[in-house]
């Protein structure tokens, strides 16, 4: 359950500063309950502003939805980008990609569920964004397994398209897992899954 207002509508505030403690909430309010559920009225009743005001700096319900979901996709397309370009490869690029993601999301895991809302808009503004959202997730997620089958000698074009699937199943799955369990420490979860991978390839993610 969503706590008591918070005071972001004070006066005195910037406008740039006031549009980011309103995202702060309305990001927590849409991580929690999802676009669909989640009501203009809801984010104002818990910024502790007045719905005009939300109107006002985000015109429309949508347009709220899609500031919080650029948001949330700049911040982890950012962190995959950061380590992608460590130039690690195979399965310790795996683990690096989530430890990155684990320690950006600390404390704003509403940021994943944003970006992963079942029931977000498919047109226009936040539909184009989360589209593009998931073919740049793709790219990176196909680099990467591209890099673990060229250490095997696998260059079957098709085993990249079945591989980068199932990369994409495993991170997600792994990513939403954590997030279903707060209190758990980013180098917790990443320790984790080294120890997961280790089990299923049968070998340290740095071999």
């Amino acid at each position: 359950m969503t706590s008591s207002p918070r005071r972001s509508g004070t006066k005195g505030v910037a406008r740039a500063d006031r549009e980011q403690q309103i995202l702060e909430v309305a990001g927590r309010v849409f991580g929690e309950r999802g676009f669909a559920a989640t009501s203009v009225a809801d984010v104002a009743h818990e910024a502790g502003i007045s719905k005009p005001l939300i109107y006002n700096y985000f015109g429309s319900k949508e347009g709220l939805f899609e500031r919080c979901l650029r948001e949330a996709s700049d911040l982890l397309i950012g962190e995959i980008e950061r380590t992608a370009a460590l130039g690690v490869v195979g399965l310790a690029r795996a683990v690096a990609t989530l430890d990155g993601v684990f320690r950006v999301l600390d404390g704003r895991t509403w940021a994943w569920r944003v970006a992963t809302d079942p029931t977000a808009p498919l047109a226009d503004g936040p539909g184009e964004l989360m589209g593009a959202y998931r073919r740049r997730l793709e790219e990176l997620a196909r680099e990467g397994v591209g890099e673990l089958l060229a250490l095997s000698g696998d260059d079957d074009a098709l085993d990249l398209d079945a591989m980068t699937t199932v990369w994409g199943t495993v991170f997600g799955s792994l990513v939403t897992w954590w997030c279903d369990h707060p209190g758990m420490a980013p180098d917790e979860m990443s320790a984790r899954c080294e120890r997961l991978f280790g089990a299923v390839f049968g070998l340290a993610p740095d071999a």
